[in-house]
């Protein structure tokens, strides 16, 4: 678990609406609203510049967050945020509340390691991430910032599971909750560039003789079908 602390300052707010969200907007508020954990929800307000420094941190995403609301501070998940469609404004955030003792599930990303020394990058081949998070399960005290993924051995035209990360103790993924068999999905890959392949195939396309001219060369002696 990260040593990294999150703490945001929030107000309770009683004005709900769109156009009191609206006012707050304009006043450099964000509405916000945290639920869970059997207790009703709670609308909030947050200061927008804090918040967006905030989310430039990648841990936020996947970190026990601290809301302050006077002298009661809750723990709690980032669940949603709702941005401007055009703007780099924050519209809205969801909060999740979380207990100790129960389990929660959370996208966690990935950090890949070692990919300069990848032998199939020497090889020619680049990685395909086919994924850049994978969501766990797991108590609020063994929750990871993220998940490393050594590729520092991998190969060309192979791949690393999800079956072959190597999980923190508490932690397991919720894609293969029911098996690994049919859910054990690719997460890295080195292949050759497709245009490459493309470019090779060709090249030996064009320097392949004909079938028509192949069967006629290996018919006809050599001298045959000259004009005399």
């Amino acid at each position: 678990m990260s040593s990294l602390k999150f703490e945001l300052d929030a107000e309770l707010r009683e004005d709900i609406g769109k156009g009191a969200s609206r006012r707050l907007r304009h006043a450099n508020q964000v509405p916000a609203v945290v639920y869970g954990a059997d207790h009703p929800p709670v609308s909030l307000t947050l200061n927008h510049d804090k918040v967006a420094v905030a989310l430039a941190h990648e841990a936020f995403y996947s970190h026990i967050l601290t809301l302050k609301m006077g002298k009661k501070h809750e723990k709690v998940i980032l669940k949603g945020i709702q941005r401007h469609p055009s703007r780099a404004r924050i519209q809205h955030i969801d909060f999740l509340r979380i207990k100790a003792d129960q389990k929660l599930k959370m996208n966690v990303p990935l950090h890949f390691l070692g990919e300069d020394k990848a032998p199939g990058i020497k090889e020619g081949g680049i990685f395909s991430h086919l994924m850049s998070d994978v969501e766990v399960s797991c108590l609020p005290d063994n929750l990871p910032e993220f998940i490393n993924v050594d590729v520092s051995n991998l190969g060309l035209d192979q791949s690393v599971h999800l079956s072959e990360l190597n999980l923190p103790k508490g932690v397991e993924l919720v894609a293969l909750a029911h098996g690994v068999e049919g859910h054990d999905q690719a997460i890295v890959s080195i292949h050759i560039p497709r245009i490459v392949e493309e470019a090779v195939e060709t090249a030996a396309e064009e320097t392949a003789p004909a079938e028509g001219e192949a069967a006629q060369s290996a018919e006809q002696p050599a001298g045959e079908g000259e004009t005399k």
